[in-house]
């Protein structure tokens, strides 16, 4: 899907870490929401208490889930998962555009 239809926009955006991180919400009619945004190139770590998934449309990052001791390195649109009431580190290498989907 290249396009989402019939959604609102928060028009506030959330920043994280000093301007690098940012995003805005997207709802839908059904109620889910997802955030669309952009990550400049550092290192991170993120909490979440719902189960995520983040589908990486472009850029270039290493991610490590929680309880794992690899990194996995993404170079092409890929998506991942991570679970509920956990952290996960990011070391994004270029300009890094994705949409992060919130689970039950």
């Amino acid at each position: 899907m290249s396009q989402f239809n019939n959604v609102s926009v928060v028009k506030k955006a959330n920043v994280y870490f000093e301007g690098k991180v940012t995003s805005r919400a997207v709802l839908f009619e059904d109620g889910t929401k997802v955030t669309l945004g952009i990550m400049l190139p550092g290192e991170y770590e993120f909490g979440t208490a719902q189960k995520e998934i983040m589908d990486i449309q472009a850029g270039e990052l290493s991610v490590l889930l929680p309880g794992s001791d690899e990194w996995l390195d993404i170079s092409e649109p890929t998506k991942f998962e991570v679970s509920a009431n956990s952290s996960f580190k990011l070391k994004v290498k270029t300009v890094t555009d994705y949409i992060c989907s919130y689970l039950d």
